[in-house]
């Protein structure tokens, strides 16, 4: 795929009069292709028509419609947003950002604009994020088997009212002063204080990234 991606980009470049730069990278497995090319131009469009080419090739090979080509999982694409020649080390890392995440997602092509303007809440499925939020929580969740306490339902529920322990307490049915009993227990279960703003982040993201049990 990436020598016809190559054959791709670089005709579409010669019929437009671009400038195109392709430098091939690594080998085997690891080869991928790092193009510097015009935003908005022929060789970046026929890049991108391309990728939806063989996601749409992809799709149908797993719905049964047509027998998967050979590599056609292999060519995964990470675009840059515009970047001027100053900024072409910038461009290189997002560019390596989008291809994280195209990866991660089973995508062939993801755009870094594309990260910047949606949620991040899609990227917590990550299995890398889904460990930690189970490492982070389960002493949590061993104490709530035990029958002791709520407290990650007790921690969702402070931590979406932004601290709020009336209106928290009241999602939950219980006093005020109970819920401050099981945060303080939290604290101590986790040794973490809860007035750090990077502990309570990293709590939010972690009950997130399990939500769905």
């Amino acid at each position: 795929p990436l020598d016809v991606l190559t054959e791709v980009v670089e005709a579409a470049a010669a019929r437009a009069g671009e400038a195109v730069l392709v430098v091939p990278e690594g080998g085997g497995e690891t080869a991928r292709l790092v193009v510097l090319a015009a935003d908005g131009g022929a060789a970046v469009s026929a890049c991108a028509q391309y990728a939806t080419s063989r996601e749409a090739a992809r799709e149908a090979a797993r719905a049964g419609a047509v027998s998967d080509q050979p590599g056609a999982a292999e060519l995964v694409v990470g675009l840059s947003a515009p970047a001027g020649t100053v900024a072409a080390a910038a461009a290189y890392k997002q560019a390596e950002q989008a291809l994280s995440v195209a990866r991660r997602r089973g995508r062939v092509c993801v755009e870094h604009e594309q990260l910047a303007a949606g949620s991040v809440l899609p990227l917590l499925a990550d299995d890398a994020v889904r460990a930690f939020a189970d490492g982070l929580l389960r002493a949590l969740r061993e104490h709530d088997a035990t029958g002791r306490g709520d407290l990650v339902a007790s921690l969702r529920a402070w931590l979406s009212r932004h601290g709020q322990w009336d209106a928290a307490a009241a999602d939950l049915g219980v006093h005020r002063h109970t819920l401050r009993y099981r945060m303080r227990r939290v604290e101590e279960i986790l040794g973490r204080s809860l007035d750090d703003a990077d502990v309570r982040m990293e709590l939010w993201l972690a009950l997130k990234a399990t939500s769905g049990e």
